[in-house]
């Protein structure tokens, strides 16, 4: 995970950079060691091409979160809301014919 599991919401503008830090196993930190000498870049620059390499291949979408709408703002298409006299008026139609024989 990502330092903060992504809790970090700061925007990063083009002059900055992003520090990634990340547990690695021993295992794959020698993996990672030796595959950066045979490709003749330090670890740092092939982290930083599989990085790219991702980037690249992502999907436009992912830039950015769309945004997220209020309950108002879904519910504005369906128009204003009843009075409460509409309510009642309603109401009252509704239940006029209910039976009553239970009070």
């Amino acid at each position: 995970m990502l330092k903060d599991d992504f809790d970090d919401h700061r925007n990063i503008s083009d002059n900055e950079s992003m520090t990634i830090t990340m547990p690695l196993e021993p295992q794959k930190e020698a993996k990672l060691n030796a595959l950066a000498r045979a490709k003749g870049v330090t670890p740092d620059e092939l982290v930083t091409q599989a990085i790219d390499q991702i980037i690249a291949e992502a999907p436009d979408s992912t830039t950015g979160k769309e945004p997220t709408r209020s309950l108002r703002g879904l519910l504005a298409k369906y128009g204003p809301a009843p009075s409460a006299e509409e309510i009642d008026r309603n109401r009252t139609e509704m239940f006029q014919n209910f039976p009553r024989t239970d009070i």
